[in-house]
């Protein structure tokens, strides 16, 4: 399964449920059930998201090539480091749980606005048969 990020299953939601991720989310707070949890599943993806972005850019001027790392520098390599790959996994689940139930769900079509075909009339059921035979 593709990686998908919080963008893609944004708009993936949005095809689903032919609206806006806005109006979404305005709709999903008067009536929870399936549509809550995706929008939820997509927000903690999101969170996930700026906190790798967090995390990264936290990083990048420690790992700089002209700096030295000393001893104190090294626990918050590490530390960084570790909140990082923390960040990452978290992100990795969320995106796999909501793509396979994305996968699972389908929208259906609306329905048509032909009128209805009329069944066919109900048969009559047979009267019993005449016996011949004399009655008494």
């Amino acid at each position: 399964m593709p990686h998908l990020t919080s963008t893609e299953i944004a708009g993936r939601i949005e095809d689903l449920y032919g609206a806006p991720l806005a109006d979404l989310e305005a709709h999903a707070q008067d009536q929870p059930g399936m549509l809550s949890a995706l929008l939820c599943m997509h927000d903690a993806l999101a969170l996930a998201e700026r906190s790798i972005d967090f995390h990264r850019d936290h990083l990048a001027p420690l790992i700089h090539p002209e700096r030295q790392i000393g001893p104190h520098e090294v626990s918050h390599l590490l530390d960084g480091s570790r909140r990082l790959a923390e960040a990452v996994a978290v992100r990795d689940v969320h995106a796999k749980s909501v793509a396979a139930v994305l996968q699972s769900l389908a929208r259906v079509p609306a329905p048509a606005s032909s009128p209805p075909t009329p069944s066919p009339p109900v048969p009559a059921p047979p009267l019993p048969a005449q016996s011949t035979a004399p009655s008494r």
